[in-house]
C-alpha cells in the first residue's frame, strides 16, 4: 500500500467512526433521566479519567510540555467546549429543540469566519466550500423545521444556541492549533479535564443534581462516554491533524441524519417525511465541501510539483 495513502485512509476511517459515534449522543441524552449539564459533566470527567492512565504513563513526557503554548491551546479549547455545553444544552430546554439544532448547526459558518480572521485569505474556505456550508446549514434548518420563537424565553434560547455554535467553532479552532504538535490522547485528556472542571463549577453553582440516577441512566452516560466522547469527539480531534477545522465542523452536521436514524431504530421516533428533503440537501452540502477541499488540495499539490520541476534545487 502507498504509504502516502495510509494517513488519508486512517483519517476517513476516524471521521466515519466519529460521525457514527456522535450520532448516538442525542438519543442517549433523551434516554437518560438526568439534567443535560450533569450528563455533559460526567461524559467529560469520565473520559478524562479513562485517558489518565495513558497520559500518566506512555504520554507522561508529552504531558510535561503542556506548560508551553500548546497547553494553553488545550485549556482554551476546554473552556470553549464547556461554554458550548453550558449554552446549547440549556437552549434546548428553554426553547424549541428544532430551533436549537438548526442554530447550533451554524458552527461551520463561524468556523469559516475564524479561518479568515486568523489565517487570512489563503486559509479561508474556497468559494465551493462556502456554497457547501450554506447548503449544509440550510439542509439542517429544513430538516429540523426551524421555527424562531417570539417570546422572551425563546429569544434567550436562540441567543444561547448561537453562542453554543460560536463556542463549538472556537473549540475546534483551538483544537486544530493544539493538534499540530500534540497527540490526540494528550490533547483530549487536557481538553476534557478543563471542560469537566468548569462544568463541575457550573453545576454546583446552578444546583444541578449530579448523583442519584437509576441504573439505565448511568448506563446511558457510560455509553455516551465510550461512544460520543471517546470515539466521537476524540476521533474528530484526531482528524484535525489532517483536515481543516472547517471541514470537521461541516462533517459534524451529519450527526443530524445519523441521530434521526438511531432515534427511529432505537426509540421508535419516525422521521417526519417533510424532513427528508432537508437531510438530502445537508448531505449534498457536506459532499460539496469535501469535494471542494479535495480539489483545492490537488491544485496546491500540482502547483508545488510545477515549482519543484522549475527549480530542481527546491526538490
Amino acid at each position: 500500500m502507498n504509504t502516502r495513502s495510509t494517513p488519508a485512509l486512517l483519517t476517513i476511517a476516524a471521521l466515519t467512526v466519529a460521525v457514527l459515534a456522535v450520532s448516538s449522543s442525542a438519543p442517549l441524552i433523551a434516554f437518560a433521566a438526568a439534567p443535560a449539564l450533569a450528563i455533559a459533566f460526567w461524559r467529560n470527567s469520565l473520559a478524562f479519567a479513562a485517558l489518565t492512565p495513558i497520559s500518566a504513563g506512555p504520554r507522561r513526557a508529552e504531558v510535561r510540555t503542556l506548560l508551553s503554548a500548546d497547553g494553553m491551546y488545550c485549556v482554551l479549547a476546554g473552556l470553549a467546549l464547556a461554554l458550548h455545553f453550558s449554552t446549547w444544552m440549556p437552549s434546548v430546554q428553554l426553547g424549541s429543540v428544532a430551533t436549537a439544532t438548526a442554530l447550533v448547526a451554524t458552527q461551520p459558518v463561524w468556523q469559516g469566519l475564524i479561518a479568515v480572521a486568523v489565517g487570512g485569505r489563503s486559509a479561508a474556505p474556497s468559494r465551493t466550500a462556502w456554497i457547501g456550508i450554506v447548503l449544509a446549514v440550510a439542509g439542517v434548518a429544513w430538516a429540523t423545521g426551524v421555527d424562531i420563537g417570539v417570546s422572551a424565553q425563546a429569544v434567550l434560547a436562540d441567543v444561547l444556541a448561537l453562542i453554543g455554535a460560536m463556542a463549538a467553532a472556537v473549540y475546534t479552532a483551538f483544537g486544530e492549533r493544539a493538534r499540530r504538535r500534540l497527540s490526540t490522547t494528550t490533547y483530549t485528556w487536557s481538553c476534557y479535564g478543563t471542560c469537566a472542571a468548569v462544568l463541575l463549577v457550573v453545576c454546583l453553582i446552578g444546583g444541578v443534581r449530579l448523583t442519584g440516577y437509576d441504573g439505565r441512566t448511568w448506563a446511558a452516560i457510560l455509553a455516551l462516554v465510550v461512544g460520543a466522547q471517546l470515539l466521537g469527539h476524540s476521533m474528530f480531534n484526531y482528524a484535525l491533524h489532517h483536515v481543516s477545522a472547517t471541514t470537521v465542523s461541516v462533517l459534524i452536521l451529519l450527526e443530524v441524519p445519523g441521530a434521526a436514524l438511531l432515534a427511529w431504530a432505537w426509540l421508535g421516533q419516525v422521521p417526519r417525511a417533510e424532513a427528508l428533503p432537508g437531510l438530502a440537501v445537508l448531505v449534498v452540502g457536506v459532499a460539496v465541501v469535501i469535494l471542494g477541499g479535495a480539489r483545492r488540495r490537488n491544485g496546491r499539490a500540482a502547483t508545488a510539483s510545477l515549482a519543484e520541476a522549475a527549480d530542481p534545487e527546491r526538490a
